[in-house]
């Protein structure tokens, strides 16, 4: 009984720490919106958020997204999520939309 407790305390806590992310830096900013990943985003100003419903399949879905984010304005995006509608062939993806780093300026 100790056991399986000790295992399900274990569990739990290195569940945790699988949620903690090291902050990462952005790629360099491009002329089109790059993807990035939460480790990323840490620091970068927030723009807001997007979604997009397409028919086809998760890339088609994903280029609506990266379209979207070029459109407006955003200089990095971070898909957060990307699953099919109760209609098959149908795509529905949300990201959040991000700008360049205030400190970026102060390292050129």
């Amino acid at each position: 009984m100790r056991y399986a407790y000790l295992l399900t305390l274990a569990l739990l806590l290195s569940g945790c720490s699988a949620l903690k992310t090291t902050p990462q830096p952005p790629p360099a900013p491009a002329h089109q919106a790059q993807e990035i990943n939460r480790a990323q985003s840490a620091g970068l100003p927030r723009l807001g958020s997007i979604s997009a419903q397409v028919r086809g399949s998760p890339d088609d879905a994903q280029r609506a997204l990266a379209a979207e984010a070029n459109q407006r304005g955003a200089v990095y995006y971070q898909v957060i999520m990307l699953d099919e509608t109760v209609m098959p062939g149908f795509w529905y993806g949300t990201a959040i939309l991000y700008g360049a780093s205030p400190t970026a300026g102060a390292h050129q």
